[in-house]
């Protein structure tokens, strides 16, 4: 099978239909009319050669029938494969089912998440507070991706598998830059940790989720945490 795959980047490259390995995330392609080169990466994926450029055409392929107007429940593997010229092999070896490859899809389309020290308490904090952020601009200033969110909640499968594999791990991340900041004293240390993480997310979620016509400023980050750390009680007055 993975000859039959080769075959099929090769003919692809002769024809000169693939879509670019280092296009811009979030940027759709043209459809193909061939498969892609089966230029090899560096990082394997179940046991098996990674081709970047076949996987960049895949997730262009998604973008490029989402942009068309395709809704998620009616993408199948067999129409993706097609679309990026690809056989199907090729993108089961890398992604298990839909659910998979639309999460990676997503991720595709928003920023990167920012690397943290994995050391600091409150400066990883306000890193990952910057990139909910980030995030919530990137979603406000692409029409498609508002839509894919929009589907993703009605299919509890797909919302469960962005959830568990993006949500979770972000959320883990935080506590974790919360633990680090109270053994450093830079927060109380008679608090719940999940309360704290809840009340420096909390605004931040609210601007970008819940109040999407709400400011978005660059210093946004810095001033939750700068209200959190002195409180909102009035200062005593002399």
């Amino acid at each position: 099978m993975q000859g039959q795959d080769g075959e099929r980047d090769g003919r692809g490259a002769r024809n000169g239909g693939e879509p670019q390995a280092g296009a811009p995330a979030g940027t759709s392609a043209q459809i193909p009319a061939g498969g892609p080169a089966g230029v090899p990466d560096a990082e394997p994926r179940r046991g098996r050669p990674r081709s970047a450029a076949a996987e960049r055409a895949i997730l262009d392929a998604v973008i490029a029938l989402l942009e068309a107007g395709e809704p998620l429940a009616g993408l199948s593997i067999e129409r993706i494969a097609r679309t990026a010229g690809v056989g199907k092999a090729t993108i089961y070896r890398r992604w298990s089912g839909k659910e998979e490859l639309f999460v990676d899809v997503v991720r595709d389309m928003e920023p990167t998440d920012p690397p943290v020290s994995g050391t600091a308490g409150l400066a990883d904090l306000r890193v990952m507070l910057e990139s909910l952020r980030t995030r919530g601009l990137a979603q406000r200033s692409s029409v498609l991706l508002v839509n894919i969110f929009a589907q993703m909640k009605s299919h509890p499968k797909l919302w469960e598998e962005y959830h568990g594999t993006v949500i979770a791990p972000r959320r883990v991340a935080m506590l974790e830059a919360v633990r680090r900041a109270v053994a450093a004293g830079e927060l109380r240390d008679d608090l719940d940790v999940e309360l704290i993480d809840d009340l420096f997310v909390g605004p931040m979620l609210v601007r970008t989720v819940h109040r999407p016509d709400a400011p978005l400023p660059d210093d946004l980050a810095d001033r939750i945490i700068t209200a959190l750390l002195q409180g909102l009680a009035p200062a005593a007055r002399v």
